[in-house]
């Protein structure tokens, strides 16, 4: 099996701001695995927020370059089972290779990847088309030049009510929050109240990751229901997640792939649990990897080649919500 990692910088069409930091580029590392004729690609983005910079990425993946290109026939699960010990310290890396080796191995089956696993995508939610924080007048702007069935908005300032309630002024859709760990315990229950009068569906991790005793009274007292995402990364975390969330927010990136994704999606609904998947401000290559879990979900947010000022792939198509599923096998991605 050959081995291609290539590294872009994506340029984002405005500059992003979380809680934790505002960016204007997204940089990212594509592989391509290459065996019979067929190419699997997978992504993964640098992270400041977990130590994850693009020369650890290409670094740790070539370190184990010997053992990917020894790689016969063995099913994905095989194939994450093998590398996985190795990539323990960066689950970007594994990833990126789990990802694009699902996609090969569904290519070479001559399947889409849900066909695979057998899932039918009647019933897939749609995706939310994320505003990041910015002046009131800015956000306001953003909604406007892309309208949408369903917003995600980043919160996380001392003027979080007053920004919900201007854009509930120029839109009749669904909100949702995301204050990626900028409140406690006592502005969440509050903020709670104002933002259901606002027609907020779901609060997404207000607290810091692991303020489990916070996410306790927060989980017992908000009038909206609360998902995980910093709490929830790995598979274990999903049990740690009961009775302190409604729902969690698996990003492929953070877990390890497709392939410990899928068991956590599992993992969620045996607990009652709400799923989710969200992604990194990423390209089409990694955003058509999530498409194939859809049905699974009950949420989702893949908004990250919206966001993009130019993207670096074909696959999935995305409009007012909705995926389009691209004509090829695997993932259906075609890198330009």
């Amino acid at each position: 099996m050959q081995l291609i990692i290539k590294a872009y910088d994506l340029k984002l069409k405005h500059t992003f701001r979380i809680s934790r930091k505002t960016i204007d580029f997204q940089p990212t590392v594509i592989v391509e695995l290459k065996k019979d004729g067929y190419s699997g690609f997978g992504e993964a983005t640098s992270n400041p927020y977990y130590n994850i910079t693009i020369p650890i990425l290409e670094n740790d993946i070539e370190k184990i370059r010997h053992i990917i290109e020894a790689v016969k026939n063995e099913t994905p699960e095989e194939f994450w089972a093998k590398i996985n010990p190795l990539l323990q310290e960066n689950k970007f890396a594994l990833c990126a290779l789990d990802n694009a080796y699902n996609d090969w191995y569904a290519r070479k089956n001559g399947k889409k990847l849900y066909q695979l696993w057998n899932y039918t995508i009647e019933n897939n939610p749609l995706t939310n088309y994320t505003i990041g924080i910015d002046s009131i007048e800015k956000m306001v702007s953003k909604m406007k030049e892309l309208p949408w069935p369903i917003y995600k908005i980043k919160l996380g300032t001392p003027e979080d009510i007053a920004i919900v309630t201007e854009l509930r002024k120029h839109s009749n859709a669904v909100f949702r929050i995301d204050a990626n760990c900028g409140w406690n315990v006592e502005e969440t229950i509050k903020n709670a109240i104002e933002l259901k009068k606002l027609g907020v569906e779901f609060l997404e991790q207000p607290l810091k990751a692991d303020d489990w005793e916070g996410h306790r009274e927060v989980f017992k007292h908000s009038v909206l229901p609360i998902v995980a995402d910093e709490s929830c990364i790995i598979e274990s975390d999903i049990a740690k997640c009961h009775n302190h969330f409604h729902g969690v927010n698996i990003k492929l990136m953070k877990c390890g792939g497709i392939t410990p994704g899928r068991r956590m999606l599992q993992g969620a609904k045996q607990l009652g649990l709400k799923t989710m998947i969200g992604c990194m401000t990423e390209s089409t290559v990694g955003i058509s990897a999530i498409a194939h879990l859809l049905p699974e979900l009950d949420y989702v947010d893949m908004d990250g080649p919206l966001l993009l000022e130019k993207d670096i792939a074909s696959g999935v198509i995305i409009q007012n919500g909705a995926i389009k599923y691209a004509k090829g096998n695997g993932t259906g991605v075609i890198l330009y």
